[in-house]
């Protein structure tokens, strides 16, 4: 078992969108199975781990806290850890520190940034609809239902935005513009002209169809489930920051993601082998997109297809879940610990 320590005052209904994941199962939810891994102690002293309460970039503006639970750690010589929320998420530079984060660029990360995944609701319970492996087609069948759309008008609207996002004063780090909608239909569109494959797009001009109404919200959800549901493949590509949302619902569904590597590090990624859940294709060989997907879906059985399936449901209840990526992050911790002792 973890001992953690943290500032409890902010762990309060006003910063609850900001808290650290793992705090907020273990405050709010208090879900019973962390509670067996982590155990949440009164002083610095006593921990083995000290966690800043919420949000680095909104825990920061509270200056006297921040200083004082810095000082804390670095007194009694713990380790820290850092939650940075967002698209992009802030790289900082506190010793003996570890941060978490939705996302960023595997080549800039340190050894000591764990990639957060996206702790999403259960899809199946949207659907009302029980998980189900697809039989393996002769082709490979690939869907996607999102936000994508090319044109001028489009990529400048696209390059207002990033430049109104990197001139705000948040706590964020700076990036390249990448106009992710133009970007990703133009490879959905190599894709659906490829010989040898299905494809089964759906096509929207804005984020979430740009609903205005809680009625067209469960509208366009159930048709972007019912196309994971019915595809072996779903492609998924990063949005305004360098993760993708859809990758996970995938996983989810116990589909297979054909994830577009724009040099992003995945979770847990020492324990997990990603090339055995996901088809991965560089997006420096975009041209290969084909080729690569029809390779990886050749190489598999008819019973290999239906586990690997089975697999990436699993995967994703017993790993990827908010509660059990703690959990391993827990044992990973534990095994570093003994291995260094």
């Amino acid at each position: 078992m973890l001992k953690i320590y943290t500032d409890t005052q902010f762990l309060t209904e006003t910063h609850r969108r900001e808290v650290f994941p793992l705090l907020f199962d273990i405050h709010f939810l208090k879900t019973v199975k962390l509670k067996q891994h982590f155990n949440l102690v009164d002083s610095a002293e006593a921990s083995d781990i000290v966690i800043l309460p919420i949000d680095y970039t909104s825990f920061y503006k509270h200056k006297e806290a921040f200083k004082n639970l810095l000082a804390e750690a670095k007194s009694n010589n713990k380790l820290l850890w850092i939650y940075s929320s967002g698209d992009f998420g802030f790289t900082n530079y506190i010793p003996n520190s570890s941060t978490f984060r939705l996302g960023g660029f595997d080549s800039e990360l340190s050894d000591s940034t764990f990639i957060v995944p996206s702790f999403i609701n259960d899809p199946y319970e949207t659907l009302k609809k029980d998980f189900l492996a697809l039989n393996k087609e002769k082709q490979p069948s690939i869907g996607f239902v999102g936000h994508a759309k090319s044109g001028l008008a489009k990529y400048g609207k696209e390059l207002f935005s990033h430049f109104k996002r990197e001139y705000r004063k948040d706590l964020a780090d700076k990036q390249s513009f990448y106009p992710s909608s133009v970007n990703r239909i133009n490879y959905l569109n190599i894709l659906s002209k490829a010989d040898g494959l299905n494809t089964n797009f759906i096509f929207r001009d804005n984020y979430r169809a740009g609903i205005t109404t809680e009625k067209a919200k469960a509208e366009t959800t159930l048709e972007f489930y019912n196309n994971m549901y019915a595809n072996a493949y779903t492609f998924c590509s990063r949005g305004v920051g360098n993760f993708s949302v859809r990758f996970y619902e995938t996983l989810a569904m116990g589909r297979i993601p054909v994830l577009l590597n724009t040099d992003c590090r995945l979770p847990l990624s020492d324990t997990i082998d990603w090339t055995k859940h996901c088809v991965i294709i560089e997006e420096k060989e975009i041209n290969k997109m084909a080729e690569t997907i029809l390779k990886f879906h050749n190489s598999k059985d008819e019973g290999q297809f239906f586990k690997l399936q089975k697999n990436n449901r699993l995967l994703w209840e017993s790993t990827l879940k908010r509660h059990q990526y703690f959990i391993a992050i827990h044992d990973d911790f534990i095994n570093k610990r003994k291995a260094n002792a």
